[in-house]
């Protein structure tokens, strides 16, 4: 695919956002809808987006772009809201919690899927193996405390899937009364667990497989186990770019485009990963991550429908949302479909 520059593209570091809250006003004012800003925090599921950057796909986008990283998704959350930014990659529960709270927004692709492993120390895997569902309450007799998991901030995918495995696939009661959670960022969860400070994490690529290179630790379940085919990451919109089909259709082009380009061309995609997240993410690593199941990238929105629908009564049963986001107000299908005519 042929991409000849027709627009610059503005290239930000991070930057700090303050919100008034929520429910603020979209875009950025002004009569020409001539820029956007794409909003990404720099973790392994995004991997569209690095290869859209470092393969000039933006510059096919018929706007001007400026990329802003972002440490965490909290901070996106508010950017977004704000009106800060127009587009983000980030997880699919923030962008329900975006909707609940009256954005106007939405999903324009998926990025990825069943992108976590639950792993912990050997003797906990074991224990697991053993024990199942009962694992948790054998280790406190034996241990005289609840295992200790580290995983994202409440809220997040991670957070989310890690409760469903708790209190749905594995029915063992109120995440809260079965564990210790600490709040643990991705790029720390390695040295976290390896430190003795966690029993256990609920893990992304490509942090999943330096863990798996380690004896000392085992793999307790996966989340395409847990919850089939569910959702990790997306392409999120506001209702400017939604309203403008030319920016909308374009913006998802590319996002097929890269989505082809990673899989076609694996290798090259890690190592553009690589050189964006940082974090010692190096190009070896993230090529080798590339292989694990927990890598699963793609671009059709019609594919999590279900799961997404599935993960949204759980969020809102969780009290995180009000209530479960019809799809019809979640997921902006148009540009995806048109493409594909």
């Amino acid at each position: 695919m042929g991409h000849t520059s027709r627009r610059r593209l503005l290239l930000t570091g991070a930057t700090t956002v303050t919100a008034a809250g929520l429910t603020g006003c979209l875009g950025r004012g002004g009569a020409s809808f001539d820029s956007v800003t794409v909003a990404y925090v720099p973790i392994y599921p995004n991997m569209q987006h690095y290869v859209m950057e470092r393969e000039g796909y933006y510059e096919d986008i018929p706007v001007d772009v400026t990329i802003e990283r972002f440490s965490s998704g909290p901070n996106v959350v508010k950017a977004f809201a704000s009106g800060d930014v127009d587009v983000t990659f980030f997880g699919i529960t923030p962008a329900m919690v975006l909707v609940d709270k009256g954005t106007d927004a939405g999903v324009l692709a998926a990025n990825s899927r069943n992108g976590f492993k639950l792993v912990g120390t050997t003797e906990l895997a074991d224990l697991y193996e053993q024990e199942g569902a009962a694992t948790f309450g054998r280790f406190e007799e034996e241990q005289g405390r609840k295992v200790r998991f580290g995983a994202p901030p409440d809220g997040s995918v991670p957070d989310v899937v890690l409760r469903y495995w708790i209190q749905e696939d594995l029915d063992v009661g109120e995440m809260e009364s079965v564990i210790d959670k600490s709040n643990v960022p991705p790029a720390k969860a390695v040295q976290t667990i390896q430190s003795g400070d966690i029993d256990a994490t609920m893990i992304q690529e490509p942090f999943a497989t330096i863990i798996g290179r380690d004896d000392d630790f085992g793999e307790l379940a996966w989340s395409g186990n847990v919850l089939e085919n569910h959702p990790v990451t997306v392409l999120f919109a506001n209702q400017q770019v939604l309203n403008d089909s030319d920016v909308a259709r374009s913006l998802v082009e590319q996002h097929v485009a890269a989505t082809g380009f990673t899989g076609d061309s694996p290798d090259a995609a890690a190592a553009h990963a690589a050189s964006v997240i940082g974090s010692g993410v190096d190009e070896d690593l993230a090529t080798a991550a590339m292989d694990s199941r927990a890598s699963d990238f793609f671009s059709d929105p019609h594919a999590i429908t279900d799961q997404a629908a599935t993960m949204g009564e759980f969020v809102a049963n969780l009290g995180n949302i009000e209530e479960p986001i019809a799809t019809a107000d979640l997921f902006a299908f148009d540009p995806y479909d048109a493409i594909q005519e």
